[in-house]
């Protein structure tokens, strides 16, 4: 397995270069709205928290240029009563901010994964193609975490320090101007600063949050392929492999922490400064007499609770900026086009002079167009470059209803492309397909999805039991055409299995045999008794004695539906009433087995390959 040390997110990969964080942050808004109320009192209540804060100082300014200065205990215990009572206010509030945000920013988190995962199965195989896994996962996880953190914390101190940060220098610059500007000078270079850091911890962060998708994409693998990698004894390469991109990932986070530590250092060092300045001047001023002790009392103290949303700064920005490009990432998906409204468009625009769409009303149908028909199908992987021909071109093929047909042609002709075009797990470049004179693309996902059902040669199981695997083909299914299923594909297996039907299979069906997993996905096809089956090769793992046994009870399923099957073995292809072959990315023949025997020297080379191939299989 390849191990890639560049990420692999997208078709660009790296983050945009004059990317406003403003901007993408604002895109949080639609899921930020519905908790907007308690999000909002969370925020008031933190700001009058801070604000009871800044009052604190003028209490000691009281306390000290009266009850102190006057010797009164009185006093001194009213003043005392009442910081307790500020401090306790304080406390309160800033718990009940807590409370406020706890549980709405976790359902935020939840509706945004939702949507996330929803549009991801939405989303057509060709983006899946270009997208590795584990960019997906570490959107789906980190950056929402991210998210969901920011939104508590982050989001709501840079508006409560902002105030506070305010309020403060309010207060500092009315109790007394010339000290307040001591501490005002630091704020011109803090904020050239922050603009700096800005634009490089971006660039940063987002490196770092595309290198550890891809470091997810290799455990994941190294997880899935895990017999593989110990088959061929290739743990120590993997390891190495892995070990590199960890210390990718480590001396980005290094760099990005030394560029946090840098904005942090002097950010902490010119207040301090600052206000080591301003206690100097204020001491002096106060021994000539110019200033009260209290009013220094109050200034340094006011001073000093500055300190926290000062230095936080930092802080808040790089989460900020995390936060953003973690924005960024989960609209990368969010953005990319369901198939296919573009795609349709597409097609609309290049077909041929003179070739209309038809008018007939989507449950029109003209005699002799039922079944399943290619008209004029072309295709072309998205992302192929411009010059190379397409997949498929000007593909003619009508299956009529109730009919077997065969697909067959050597390996890379288009079969497998071909087939995915039916129920749309690639969207056609030009022409249509119909079914029972019905275009594809004018039924609903839904219609579309109970009318065709699929098995792949590369059966895929989910960590679920055997019976919940073979009921995903049919949501109205239930145990009486789960066992007919389960019959058809000769996958009474399961009945031996610890729990039966409720034993669960593992990730991926791993615990079962490659012919144990393709017979229950060709269960799961054929349990909802669909109008139109494609089955991509769906027999390839079977031995040649439980071949015949599916076969034998396969066309019983056959007689009552219009199915496409690919086929690669002579014992397959006797399944098909006739036979079409691909070759060049066309349908070059379509007749029976022995028709295009005798007619198709094409035909008649890869049937003999076949034939020989099975004779040297048989015992």
């Amino acid at each position: 397995m390849a191990v890639t040390s560049e990420p692999r997110a997208q078709e660009g990969g790296a983050a945009p270069r004059h990317r406003s964080a403003t901007r993408s942050l604002l895109r949080l808004w639609p899921y930020v709205r519905p908790v907007r109320v308690r999000l909002f009192g969370a925020a008031g209540a933190a700001v009058v928290a801070s604000c009871m804060g800044l009052v604190i100082p003028l209490v000691l300014k009281w306390m000290v240029d009266g009850p102190v200065a006057h010797r009164d205990p009185g006093g001194v215990w009213l003043g005392g009563a009442l910081l307790l009572a500020l401090g306790t206010a304080e406390a309160a509030l800033f718990g009940l901010r807590r409370w406020l945000v706890g549980r709405p920013l976790a359902s935020v988190e939840a509706a945004m994964r939702a949507d996330l995962y929803r549009h991801l199965q939405r989303l057509p195989v060709s983006f899946h193609d270009r997208w590795a896994s584990g960019q997906l996962l570490s959107r789906a996880t980190t950056d929402l975490m991210l998210l969901r953190m920011f939104l508590a914390f982050p989001l709501t101190f840079l508006v409560v320090n902002g105030v506070t940060i305010l309020a403060g220098f309010a207060i500092l610059l009315s109790q007394e101007w010339t000290l307040g500007l001591v501490l005002v000078i630091p704020a011109v270079p803090l904020v050239i600063l922050c603009s700096l850091f800005e634009t490089r911890y971006a660039a940063v962060a987002r490196t770092v949050q595309d290198q550890t998708g891809d470091l997810t994409t290799v455990v994941e693998e190294g997880v899935l392929g895990v017999r593989i990698v110990k088959g061929f004894g290739r743990h120590r390469s993997q390891a190495r492999a892995f070990r590199a991109l960890s210390e990718q990932v480590r001396s980005t986070e290094l760099h990005k922490a030394r560029l946090l530590a840098t904005l942090w250092a002097l950010i902490m060092t010119l207040p301090e400064l600052a206000i080591g300045a301003a206690l100097v001047l204020g001491t002096v001023r106060v021994a000539d007499g110019d200033l009260s002790a209290g009013t220094l009392v109050a200034f340094l103290s006011t001073a000093l609770t500055l300190r926290w949303p000062v230095e936080s700064l930092g802080f808040l920005l790089a989460m900020s900026q995390d936060a953003a490009t973690a924005t960024d990432r989960y609209f990368d998906v969010m953005d990319a086009e369901p198939a296919t409204a573009a795609d349709r468009l597409r097609a609309e625009a290049s077909r041929e002079p003179g070739q209309e769409r038809s008018s007939r009303e989507p449950g029109q149908e003209r005699e002799g167009e039922g079944g399943l028909r290619f008209e004029g199908v072309e295709f072309a992987y998205p992302d192929a470059p411009p010059e190379e021909p397409p997949v498929l071109h000007g593909v003619d093929l009508h299956i009529r209803p109730g009919e077997t047909m065969a697909l067959v042609g050597a390996t890379g002709s288009g079969k497998t492309t071909l087939t995915a075009l039916v129920p749309r797990l690639h969207e056609v470049t030009r022409g249509r397909i119909t079914l029972d004179g019905r275009d594809i693309t004018a039924l609903t996902r839904d219609e579309l999805r109970a009318l065709v059902a699929v098995a792949f040669e590369e059966p895929t199981l989910f960590s679920a039991t055997a019976g919940e695997n073979v009921l995903m083909g049919a949501a109205d299914a239930g145990t009486e055409e789960l066992l007919r299923a389960l019959k058809v594909a000769q996958a009474d297996f399961v009945h031996a299995l610890p729990e039966g039907t409720d034993t669960e299979v593992g990730e991926q069906g791993l615990s079962l045999s490659g012919g144990q997993r393709q017979r229950l996905a060709l269960a799961r096809a054929v349990v909802g008794g669909p109008r139109f089956l494609v089955l991509d090769d769906p027999l390839s793992a079977l031995d040649v004695h439980t071949e015949a046994l599916v076969e034998a009870a396969l066309r019983r399923v056959l007689a009552s539906t219009t199915a496409l099957i690919v086929a690669h073995r002579p014992s397959t292809v006797l399944l098909a009433d006739r036979v079409a072959l691909l070759s060049g990315g066309r349908i070059t023949a379509v007749g029976t087995h022995q028709r295009l025997l005798r007619d198709s020297a094409e035909y008649r080379s890869l049937m003999s390959g076949q034939e020989a191939e099975e004779g040297e299989r048989s015992p």
